[in-house]
């Protein structure tokens, strides 16, 4: 069972006092309780504590420096929601494209193109369930007109998750000249290594729809980092402990948006980002110091 009382806000901010926080204006401190969780708002200051059981901050922590820190990280996930987006529109768009011309409307059904049968009859299943949910018109439509036939995959995978998606280009069979086609088109090499960029990608767009925290937080999964990429975007392999922090998935994600979205002003806004928040410390996102020389990153 909980151990704890709940607190209102008044007895929130005189544990922060206790603890050590200071204020540059107290009175405004009440608003960002009452709309931003205590709890949420924990994650942004845990790094500014000298003791993490006690939970005693570091001299000169201010409150307002915490806000500044969850105001960085939400405009920090809006942008790269909008270049996973690009991403995901691109990844349905290239499947639609290429396995349809190739082996017909349904092939995401066809399971002779996939390496493993069991586990496409379960990404099927999944997708017929997003097909159901759906409430677009296009699939209200097919299910009128086309009662009890399965809609062809330019419908299908319209409604079909990222995650779906992931796992569909997955399973495809390693010998599709399809599927090294559109790795290529992404600027990968190895169907391997964009597969695997994929999936970190889907866990940081779940990460960012249920407005979890990116800055100072891990990649809960591990990813190969792309060999023999004709344009390096940094000049080093990243060790599988840099991988866990943001900025090398973030990296690839810029990368990517060269080769299907080369006008795009992510990074651009990005930079503009860095400059407003100018006292956060993006080292805590695995930004090393000479990133901003580094080649995906020189500013144009």
């Amino acid at each position: 069972m909980a151990s704890k009382d709940p607190k209102t806000v008044t007895q929130q901010i005189e544990l922060l006092k206790e603890r050590g926080m200071l204020f540059r204006n107290e009175e405004a401190v009440p608003h960002f309780l009452h709309n931003i969780s205590y709890y949420r708002l924990k994650g942004y200051w845990w790094e500014m504590q000298t003791d993490k059981v006690d939970h005693k901050f570091k001299e000169e922590s201010y409150f307002e420096d915490v806000i500044d820190l969850y105001n960085f990280d939400r405009h920090l996930r809006l942008l790269i929601f909008d270049a996973i987006e690009r991403i995901e529109v691109a990844l349905r768009t290239k499947l639609i494209y290429n396995l349809s011309l190739a082996y017909g409307p349904l092939w995401y059904l066809d399971y002779s193109i996939f390496t493993d049968g069991i586990n496409q009859m379960s990404i099927a299943g999944h997708l017929s369930n997003e097909i159901k949910r759906s409430k677009e018109q296009f699939i209200e439509e097919h299910n009128k007109k086309h009662k009890n036939e399965l809609p062809e995959a330019w419908k299908a995978l319209e409604v079909a998750s990222m995650g779906s998606l992931s796992k569909l280009y997955k399973n495809l069979n390693h010998q599709l000249p399809e599927k090294s086609r559109i790795a290529q088109e992404f600027g990968f090499n190895s169907h391997s290594d964009f597969s695997s960029f994929l999936e970190a990608t889907t866990v940081i767009r779940n990460v960012i729809a249920h407005h979890s925290r990116l800055w100072n937080n891990n990649i809960t999964i591990k990813y190969l980092w792309p060999k023999n990429l004709k344009n390096p975007p940094i000049t080093y392999t990243p060790s599988d402990s840099q991988r866990a922090k943001l900025f090398s998935l973030f990296t690839l994600v810029i990368y990517t948006l060269e080769f299907i979205s080369p006008n795009s002003s992510i990074k651009g806004k990005f930079y503009d980002l860095i400059d407003e928040f100018s006292n956060v410390p993006i080292h805590k996102m695995g930004f090393p110091e000479n990133w901003r020389t580094q080649p995906i990153w020189i500013k144009e």
